[in-house]
């Protein structure tokens, strides 16, 4: 069987048409699949680079590539002279759901979302309650640096800006719970920007950051209504721009609009 070479069409096991994928991605993608698949837990060994490239039928560069992408992502740990395990779960608030994981499965993507707005409303509620004049300046600062990254459509200056910006909510909730179950939602969501996606459109960027300079400003003014309603617009964008990408990168030929 011939292998996949990168930067190739590559066609889903769906049955839909392929569409041009880096092959790391989709690699990164069947070994998470993979590891679903055959039930393995965290420090559970995974086969040789060569038995794991037959598995998911990949070449072992590609393969080789997508472990590298895995372990940045805490996914995986690669152990000198002993092999590839499973990464333990990192921190108490990692369930075992978030290790299993799929950031390419639209549904998952959508409960992850759906998570996400339920935590982030509880804490932006509670940041306009409790932040503190310092908290409130981190949170505009944040806000800001977002604004100015998104005008030079430097996204990765945004994504680090991003999600200092949720974090300072979460540290102005006051809940130490709340704060560490965010900073877990955002490692699922860098995952699906990096597997699923790899980044979202320029201009995409300049809505977020206008919705968190309002977020900001309504923090800042303590106008609990009016924060939870800016920060359930921004997820809710924020999920709809991520649907409509992966959507386009696994089903490209899908000539539907959303």
């Amino acid at each position: 069987m011939s292998q996949p070479e990168r930067g190739s069409r590559v066609p889903r096991e769906q049955g839909d048409a392929g569409g041009y994928r880096p092959g790391y991605e989709i690699a990164a993608e069947r070994i998470l699949e993979y590891i679903v698949r055959e039930r393995l837990e965290p420090g559970d060994r995974l086969p040789t680079e060569k038995d794991l490239a037959e598995a998911v039928q990949m070449s072992r560069t590609i393969v080789r590539e997508a472990v590298k992408i895995l372990s940045a992502l805490g996914r995986v740990s690669v152990q000198k002279g002993r092999g590839i395990y499973i990464s333990e779960p990192e921190g108490a608030l990692w369930e075992k759901s978030f290790s299993r994981f799929l950031p390419a499965d639209l549904r998952q993507v959508d409960e992850m979302f759906e998570f996400r707005r339920t935590i982030e409303t509880a804490t932006t509620r509670l940041a306009a309650q409790r932040a503190n004049p310092a908290q409130v300046k981190a949170l505009r600062d944040a806000a800001q640096q977002s604004a100015d990254a998104a005008e030079n459509d430097d996204l990765d200056a945004f994504t680090h800006a991003d999600e200092t910006f949720h974090r300072a909510i979460a540290v102005a909730a006051g809940n130490v719970f709340l704060s560490e179950t965010v900073a877990s939602v955002q490692r699922l969501q860098r995952q699906v920007s990096v597997i699923g996606l790899a980044g979202v459109a320029g201009g995409s960027l300049r809505v977020a950051a206008e919705q968190h300079l309002a977020i900001s400003a309504a923090i800042a003014a303590g106008d609990e209504s009016r924060a939870v309603e800016c920060i359930c617009e921004h997820i809710d964008t924020t999920m709809q721009q991520f649907q409509r990408e992966i959507r386009h990168r696994l089903f490209p030929s899908d000539g539907t609009s959303s």
